[in-house]
């Protein structure tokens, strides 16, 4: 019964972990081939560097966004990610829409008053689906940078070379508790 058990757990975390490797490597081969902004059927996985959304959306967050098109309006109360003149990406609420939305003020949730500079339409990136997932946004943004990178690439090697180790002590143990393989496979076609 142990033996089944410990089976099953053992595949099932083996899928768990590749899931998760399979997934964190798509994620950085596609944020390296989209200039860092990896795009998936018309939505972006953004990460939140600072507290200016909280409560909603917590510093290290990853949120979901709905890349923009050109044509798209939006109204008061739409949480927007836009670019900045310095080329900063900035998540936050829209309070008021200029010119029929050739611009809109935003603020920040946290923030005691609103944004400087109004936003222009063609400046915003996307809108905010309202999937937040806290603090995974850490391991991306540490996944993104070269030593995560790395890591991503070498942690999976060492434990595929400590698996096939593991395997071939194994083996090489259960053939000195039987004798030999040709004495076994021998033992069994005769049978």
């Amino acid at each position: 019964m142990w033996k089944i058990l410990r089976k099953i757990i053992n595949h099932f975390c083996t899928g768990l972990m590749l899931l998760f490797l399979m997934s964190m490597f798509i994620l950085v081969i596609s944020s390296r081939a989209t200039e860092g902004e990896p795009n998936i059927l018309g939505y972006q996985i953004k990460t939140v560097l600072s507290g200016s959304m909280e409560p909603e959306m917590l510093t290290g967050s990853l949120i979901l966004i709905q890349k923009a098109e050109q044509k798209d309006r939006f109204t008061v109360g739409d949480v927007v990610t836009y670019r900045t003149a310095e080329n900063v990406l900035i998540t936050h609420r829209i309070i008021e829409v200029i010119n029929n939305g050739q611009s809109y003020i935003t603020k920040g949730d946290h923030n005691n008053g609103p944004d400087i500079e109004p936003v222009l339409s063609d400046n915003i990136v996307g809108k905010y689906t309202g999937i937040t997932v806290p603090y995974v946004g850490y391991v991306t943004q540490f996944i993104q940078s070269k030593q995560g990178a790395l890591i991503l690439f070498i942690i999976p090697g060492v434990l595929l070379l400590i698996h096939s180790i593991f395997t071939i002590w194994r083996v090489l143990r259960i053939i000195e508790k039987n004798g030999s393989i040709d004495s076994k496979i021998s033992i069994e076609n005769r049978g």
